[in-house]
């Protein structure tokens, strides 16, 4: 399938897929839960690159209403770009993709999934809302769904809805992140080899 076929109305992935394609596979994760998932770029990178030798079972959380950071008027049509773009990235996957849309708010839908006592996600991507106390929320809930070995990725660990010099920390993913990792020292282990775009660790213990 060819690229253009994708409506992206943006490139922001581009900058990741470099690196995803260097630790993903390392992984070869079988079951993903997406937290933010937009108009559907890293899901289709996803799709593509991890169904490449098994059957793939996705997970995607958003509540397509857009965070204070988006322009909530046009979320319908994000929205409509994701369900389109998934459709065309698991038509052309090379086995099986069983995607599960979770249109409610992440801690709804993660604490859900918990409750499920479902088989656990080898990765867990974290790229719901910015605000330092959702990120937290996401983060401590993801850990509890992803399996020893598993890989969670938090994005835009350095983004700021403020100008340089005027941050609120509270509008920004890093406090959640670095509090999160300080408090499961003992149970994650950060990969210190990629980019701080984006933050990889590892589960090494419940």
């Amino acid at each position: 399938m060819s690229e253009t076929a994708y409506q992206f109305s943006n490139d922001w992935h581009k900058f990741n897929q470099k690196v995803w394609d260097q630790v993903i596979p390392r992984l070869n994760p079988a079951h993903i839960i997406e937290i933010g998932s937009y108009e559907g770029q890293s899901t289709c990178d996803l799709i593509r690159s991890c169904s490449a030798k098994h059957p793939l079972r996705i997970h995607c959380i958003d509540t397509w209403e857009g965070g204070v950071e988006h322009v909530r008027d046009g979320m319908s049509a994000v929205e409509e770009r994701f369900d389109s773009n998934v459709a065309l990235a698991s038509g052309s996957a090379a086995h099986p993709v069983t995607l599960v849309k979770h249109k409610k708010a992440s801690a709804l839908a993660l604490a859900e999934l918990v409750a499920a006592k479902g088989e656990p996600a080898d990765l867990i991507y974290v790229d719901g809302s910015h605000q330092a106390p959702d990120v937290l929320a996401d983060a401590v809930l993801a850990f509890q769904l992803l399996r020893v070995g598993g890989l969670m990725i938090f994005d835009d660990y350095l983004w700021s809805m403020e100008p340089r010099g005027m941050q609120d920390p509270l509008n920004m993913p890093k406090p959640a992140i670095d509090a999160f990792l300080n408090i499961y020292l003992r149970k994650m282990k950060v990969l210190l080899d990629v980019p701080l775009r984006q933050v990889f660790a590892i589960k090494i213990g419940n």
